[in-house]
């Protein structure tokens, strides 16, 4: 039975502090929303591309990426297969609004929250699954940030990290997110070689469970920067931790610092 979602991060976007802007003046910048879609209201329409079993490998599956209710449905089966065989992909890309979707280019700072239902079903892999990539639109592009699922020494955790250089921007303990409600806000200034910067907050019940930041990291290798979401993992787990499972995303908002 699909849960009860949970409202929208209860606190406010914060000050000044908090996200890092500058200090009081008369142009001070704020963040400027520039993306609030509803699955009910907008569906898959509030998406730039949207990744559905693009190897057609599994049509009884169909659709496995869907609006439910308040949520972003993302449906993955142990039959499902990439057109790279060795992987699991059920994603989306891109924020649109109407005919148009938002370019993320350098220089730019963007900010994302939304809420995320992982389900106990979605386990941590000893190798990749990732819920969340930035990368450059394109086939065959490396991703630039990926929050995943990783088995630890045998735990698992979710972490945020920047594959480019191989940066761990956090981690922590999976297993009290599980069957529950996570609040994810996740900022980026987008920059080339050591131009950016990243913060990755998550809150479950109110309670921050993790708050972690880098600066003078690499946000960026060419045209743009795209987010996605969903499940992307590889079969090549070792833990047997595959199951049929689902990915949950509500309130999904974007902004821009301006």
């Amino acid at each position: 039975m699909t849960p009860t979602r949970r409202a929208l991060l209860s606190a406010a976007l914060g000050g000044a502090a908090a996200a890092g802007l500058p200090g009081a003046g008369a142009h001070a910048a704020s963040w400027q929303q520039k993306w609030a879609p509803s699955a009910a209201a907008d569906g898959l329409k509030a998406f730039e591309t949207i990744e559905d079993d693009r190897a057609n490998s599994h049509p009884a599956g169909h659709p496995h990426i869907l609006p439910d209710g308040d949520n972003f449905r993302f449906n993955m089966h142990t039959v499902d297969r990439d057109t790279m065989t060795d992987r699991q992909r059920q994603e989306i890309t891109g924020l649109r609004n109407g005919g148009s979707y938002l370019k993320w280019l350098p220089g730019q700072t963007w900010r994302l929250t939304y809420s995320m239902f992982i389900p106990s079903s979605l386990k941590a892999t000893t190798t990749f699954t990732h819920i969340m990539q930035m990368k450059q639109p394109g086939n065959g592009t490396s991703p630039i940030v990926v929050q995943s699922l990783r088995r630890v020494k045998g735990m698992q955790t979710i972490e945020l990290q920047l594959p480019i250089s191989g940066t761990l921007i956090g981690r922590t303990n999976l297993d009290p997110l599980h069957d529950t409600w996570t609040d994810v806000d996740f900022q980026i200034k987008i920059g080339d070689k050591t131009a950016g910067s990243v913060r990755w907050i998550l809150k479950s019940g109110g309670t921050t469970v993790i708050d972690k930041s880098a600066t003078g990291v690499d946000t960026f290798l060419g045209d743009r920067v795209r987010p996605k979401w969903g499940i992307y993992r590889s079969l090549g787990d070792t833990s047997g931790s595959l199951q049929n499972t689902y990915l949950l995303l509500t309130n999904l908002r974007g902004y821009q610092l301006v």
